[in-house]
């Protein structure tokens, strides 16, 4: 390897650093998480091995905690990961013509959220070398969490595993409330989930709905009802679309 190519690598490793140890963090709470749910010790190191997706990982560890059946815990954890295909449509215009077809797959199973952030501003074309640093590093980072999570799960106590728990919740509470600040759109789709998460929790017969179901609800009709309140504006052939 040249250095080159190998400075391009380690780009990729520098850059993923901050990722990493975010994702150690929230990884931990979820191998706590799991096996304080009844898991055994090894399931929530092999789902992060096989999986690569935390909001997907906390909700179908809590569906199969609940007793859902297969096929809603499959098409719940489907329609979180939807999101990946854009991002993964969009990382595509990057990435270099020479990275090959496989290599490409290998990219899509690390696309993160903070994966695809990072690597979307860089300038220059996006190669397997820097990419693979990128998610590599990353990915040790949310596999260590976990195994250091399922394995202090037998060792905290109570109360520390119980504060934990609630960490995924702490980190969509920080994603959500900035933009939410910030946008009215934003803050609509979020008030008009709450208020349909509440109906399905405390209205006689819709509180018998599957926990899946509803959030595959609440997510769809909020956010068809944002696209529809709040239409993004069609830019023009040699119209700057800057102002969207």
């Amino acid at each position: 390897m040249s250095n080159r190519n190998g400075l391009v690598f380690y780009k990729g490793v520098k850059d993923a650093i901050p990722i990493a140890i975010g994702y150690i963090s929230v990884s931990f709470a979820f191998g706590i998480s799991a096996v304080e749910q009844g898991l055994p010790l090894w399931s929530p190191i092999l789902i992060s091995l096989s999986n690569f997706t935390g909001t997907g990982q906390f909700v179908g560890v809590n569906m199969i905690a609940s007793g859902a059946v297969l096929f809603e815990i499959a098409f719940t954890v489907l329609i979180i990961n939807l999101r990946y295909m854009l991002m993964s449509l969009s990382l595509s215009q990057k990435l270099s013509p020479d990275v090959k077809f496989w290599q490409r797959l290998v990219i899509a199973f690390g696309n993160t959220d903070e994966i695809f952030a990072v690597s979307i501003q860089q300038k220059d074309e996006l190669n397997f070398r820097y990419m693979i640093g990128l998610i590599l590093t990353s990915y040790l980072g949310w596999n260590a969490g976990t195994a250091l999570g399922a394995l202090a799960s037998s060792i905290l106590p109570l109360s520390v595993r119980s504060a934990l728990g609630i960490a995924i919740f702490a980190m969509f509470i920080a994603i959500i409330v900035p933009p939410a600040k910030s946008a009215r759109p934003v803050l609509r789709v979020v008030v008009i989930s709450i208020i349909m998460s509440c109906i399905f929790r405390f209205v006689p017969g819709l509180n018998a709905i599957g926990s899946g179901w509803v959030f595959i609800i609440c997510g769809v009709v909020s956010a068809g009802v944002g696209a529809y309140l709040n239409p993004v504006a069609q830019v023009k052939d040699g119209e700057d679309g800057d102002g969207l």
